[in-house]
């Protein structure tokens, strides 16, 4: 996606430069007191003192990156990164460390290691800056696998947006194809143009990451009817603006390059903690829980293969984030059946089709177990709304208002809807309710009070068969 590209790469940069202070006071560290190269210092060095001066600097260091622009990501990858900006930042911060120490009397500092890292700190910023000129981390980002993107307009403004985004150094994007908008004359050559009536079949395993609309602005006054017919999408969805001016960018626009693009549907899934924290969380937890039960997982995948003829896991297609399809992993608690059956079919209570074990393993959620390996390889998250097959999905869309607005966030082993007891042959039209109500309150809190109250309902849901 566009935007979680952007805020993986400005997250690199910010490390990258938030981290100087760090780099910066290990090396003056290591010539001042670890090696011979330069006069010993005639007194003990007090490593936590050092310690609180390391904090004050990267404080102090991040004020100054903030206010010179240090860290901007467009500048970066443009090679624009000014040496005198890096030089004003460094002796800011440097003399603001030497007026606080010389104010602060309850320790004495090494000079000369002041002025070996604040050195290092101006040399660090210059030699990142060259990489930078020299495109080296750009030509890296740029091999990375780009965005698939539907761009909705098939005219010439469609086709110049298509090409600032195919050119741009930190997002390339891939363009899929275009969109037609009724009544417009289409300019696109050597790419698939759709019509607005018949892209619904693009909603589901399309592959599809964002749809930019490339709409000029005589053709705004269409923008309702436009939207009305993308709604069936679950990826997110912007506008390109074409405004003349330059408009300030809030947290609604999206500036890449020399386009300004207004979010109209944006997800949590894009945000810094959701990328981020949610991510390290899903890791963790899955691994925990798989090393945890390692046993019981043997003794079920053992217990299963023995007490009934079949493959001991049931693998099955869902759709997960973004309409993408995926490969979900269960324990096997039916006889082997057409997958057309099992692709159709709801489970019901006293199903004919499960087997004793079967009947256990569901009652208790442990034929889940293996969905962790599904959060280890990033299809699902420990706390989403239910997967569901791409078959009932489309059926859905139809029957369910804003159903697919669900799969804006990962879908997951439990959820919401779940640990309220809307699970198995229950109200879908609840069972939504209760999804999206998740994805508009997302929060990682909320994730963790989810899993506290699946360990404590999950052995005992009546609706679980």
């Amino acid at each position: 996606m566009i935007r979680g590209r952007l805020k993986r790469a400005q997250f690199a940069v910010n490390v990258a430069v938030l981290s100087m202070p760090l780099v910066a006071f290990a090396l003056a560290g290591y010539l001042r007191f670890a090696t011979h190269l330069l006069p010993r210092y005639s007194s003990d060095a007090d490593p936590f003192s050092y310690f609180g001066l390391l904090i004050l600097s990267s404080i102090l260091w991040a004020i100054a990156v903030e206010h010179y622009g240090l860290a901007s990501l467009e500048h970066r990858f443009r090679g624009k990164g000014d040496v005198r900006t890096a030089f004003k930042a460094c002796l800011a911060t440097y003399l603001a460390i030497l007026a606080t120490t010389f104010f602060y009397r309850a320790t004495t500092f090494s000079r000369l290691f002041i002025w070996l890292s604040g050195f290092n700190l101006f040399m660090l910023c210059w030699v990142q800056q060259k990489v930078f000129r020299r495109g080296l981390v750009a030509s890296w980002w740029r091999a990375r696998a780009a965005p698939n993107t539907l761009v909705v307009g098939a005219d010439e403004f469609a086709c110049r947006v298509a090409q600032s985004l195919s050119s741009h150094q930190v997002t390339p994007c891939s363009v899929h194809g275009y969109v037609r908008i009724p009544g417009q004359r289409v300019s696109v050559e050597n790419h698939l143009v759709y019509e607005l009536h018949e892209i619904d079949k693009l909603a589901i395993g399309n592959l599809i990451d964002d749809v930019v609309l490339a709409i000029p602005p005589g053709l705004l006054g269409q923008l309702r009817e436009t939207r009305r017919g993308l709604s069936s999408f679950c990826v997110p969805m912007r506008l390109v603006l074409d405004v003349g001016e330059p408009i300030e960018s809030r947290q609604q626009l999206l500036s890449i390059g020399d386009l300004l693009m207004l979010d109209l549907q944006g997800t949590p899934a894009e945000s810094e903690v959701y990328i981020i924290l949610k991510r390290a969380f899903d890791l963790a937890f899955s691994a925990a829980v798989l090393t945890l039960v390692a046993p019981v997982f043997a003794l079920i995948a053992l217990a299963v293969r023995v007490s009934s003829p079949g493959p001991v896991f049931f693998v099955q297609e869902r759709v997960g984030l973004n309409g993408k399809l995926f490969r979900m992993f269960k324990f096997r608690t039916m006889a082997v059946s057409s997958p057309s059956d099992s692709d159709t079919r709801w489970t019901v209570k006293n199903d004919p089709r499960c087997t004793p074990l079967g009947r256990i393993l569901r009652r208790t959620g442990l034929d889940e177990l293996p969905q962790f390996f599904n959060v280890l390889k990033g299809d699902m998250s420990v706390v989403g709304p239910r997967p569901e097959r791409p078959l009932l999905v489309q059926r859905f869309m139809q029957s369910v208002g804003s159903y697919n607005r669900r799969h804006f966030l990962k879908v997951g082993i439990t959820g919401w809807a779940q640990v309220n007891g809307w699970r198995g042959d229950t109200s879908i039209d609840k069972r939504i309710e209760y999804d999206l109500y998740y994805v508009r309150h997302w929060t990682l809190s909320f994730d963790l009070l989810i899993v506290l109250l699946t360990l404590v309902r999950g052995f005992t849901d009546k609706n679980a068969y």
